[in-house]
């Protein structure tokens, strides 16, 4: 094939993100990419940008819905003013217990993944409206769903089975583990020179920790939901259960309906705690940095909670690997705040891991151990948009 442009999707609460591959003869070249922004606002953005960065669109448009955020992309893709798509890649958080492999997207498969949209609240259920508006507005291509599960589908029984009677096991509540995607496109960075004892950590709004041996997980914190884990922007991460009793005891005196008691508490974990929760502040790390240098305690509380906890994270998983050759920051914290990976390191040295603060004094790809450090440590972007082409063409192949 000559040419092969791949359109990949990628859906937030109040976002759709894309961009567009050329994938043909063995290419990955980014043409373009854009997002409309703000939906459900009157404040939205809708912009298109080439490889190069120049803005090709730059609008300022309403965008009261989701169903008019995403014919704004349709339409520019089918204008003729840029390369129409051959098939569609969708990043696709969670598809449960029964899809555990990147595939094909028909009707049923998008029922399937939505009957299992609990298990990811804040993605699922947008996800599987742009699935069906994509198979409607680009009729004929074939579109697939990519799991941020898939990398994840090697953890041992031992990691992903919970504590918990078998029949709720039935009904598929185990560990799943998220950021797969982001942890693929490290590995397929580092290759051929995978080290055996990996430990990447995906450090932005949301953000989770992956024990990786021979380039396949191991262990991952986020668990049955994206909620679990390490804390992050405004989730809880792992939390002692009785703390959600009581606070879900606090609901019901005056919330007596179950379903909606229990739906204010998931409001609780996932968009009031973390960092804004701490900080009562923000769950943007560079509002909170901004605090912390103003003397605001419950900034600093917020940010070194973030950083311990992922300490610990990481020395545990140390102990699960039996060792570490390397450890990889991503994300957005991850690649940008060096104030956290110098904090989180500061806390490793009986690892053996000694971070140079000058190395460390930069943002985007670095290594920043220290010469005598015996584990490398690394800052590697993410390309997960990357990652997703190369598997909708590995399916096409199919």
């Amino acid at each position: 094939m000559s040419s092969l442009p791949v359109l990949v999707l990628n859906s937030g609460s109040s976002s759709i993100k894309f961009s567009v591959y050329e994938a043909g003869n063995g290419e990955r070249t980014r043409l373009f990419e854009g997002a409309v922004d703000g939906i459900g606002t009157d404040l939205g953005k809708f912009w298109i940008k080439d490889a190069e960065g120049k803005k090709l669109v730059d609008q300022t448009p309403a965008v009261p819905t989701r169903a008019v955020a995403f014919k704004m992309v349709a339409d520019a893709l089918h204008s003729g003013d840029f390369p129409a798509p051959a098939a569609i890649g969708h990043r696709t958080v969670c598809g449960g217990p029964t899809i555990t492999e990147n595939q094909l997207i028909t009707p049923q498969l998008i029922d399937e993944i939505e009957s299992y949209a609990a298990l990811a609240p804040l993605h699922t259920p947008i996800a599987v409206y742009i699935m069906r508006e994509a198979l409607k507005l680009f009729p004929g291509l074939p579109n697939f769903a990519i799991l941020d599960t898939y990398f994840h589908r090697t953890l041992p029984e031992v990691a992903k089975h919970m504590p918990i009677p078998s029949e709720y096991v039935a009904m598929g509540v185990r560990r799943y583990g998220y950021h797969g995607i982001s942890y693929e496109s490290i590995i397929h960075q580092l290759e051929p020179n995978v080290p055996e004892n990996l430990i990447v950590a995906h450090l932005g709004n949301g953000a989770s920790i992956s024990a990786i041996r021979n380039g396949k997980c191991l262990d991952t914190s986020m668990a049955l939901t994206p909620t679990s884990g390490i804390i992050s922007g405004s989730r809880t991460g792992d939390i002692d259960p009785g703390v959600l009793i009581f606070i879900l005891k606090k609901i019901a005196e005056t919330t007596p309906n179950t379903l909606e008691a229990a739906d204010k508490l998931e409001t609780v974990i996932s968009k009031k705690s973390g960092l804004l929760g701490i900080s009562e502040l923000s769950n943007d790390m560079r509002d909170l940095r901004d605090a912390i240098k103003a003397g605001n305690a419950k900034a600093r509380l917020a940010v070194d909670k973030f950083t311990w906890t992922i300490a610990r994270w990481i020395g545990s998983y140390v102990a699960e690997l039996n060792g570490l050759d390397m450890l990889v920051f991503t994300g957005g914290i991850g690649e940008n705040d060096i104030a956290a990976r110098a904090e989180i390191c500061a806390g490793l040295g009986a690892l053996g891991i000694v971070v140079d603060p000058e190395r460390n004094n930069v943002r985007g790809e670095v290594t920043i151990s220290a010469a005598n450090s015996k584990v490398k440590v690394r800052v590697i972007p993410p390309l997960e948009d990357l990652i997703i082409v190369n598997h909708v063409v590995r399916l096409l192949g199919k």
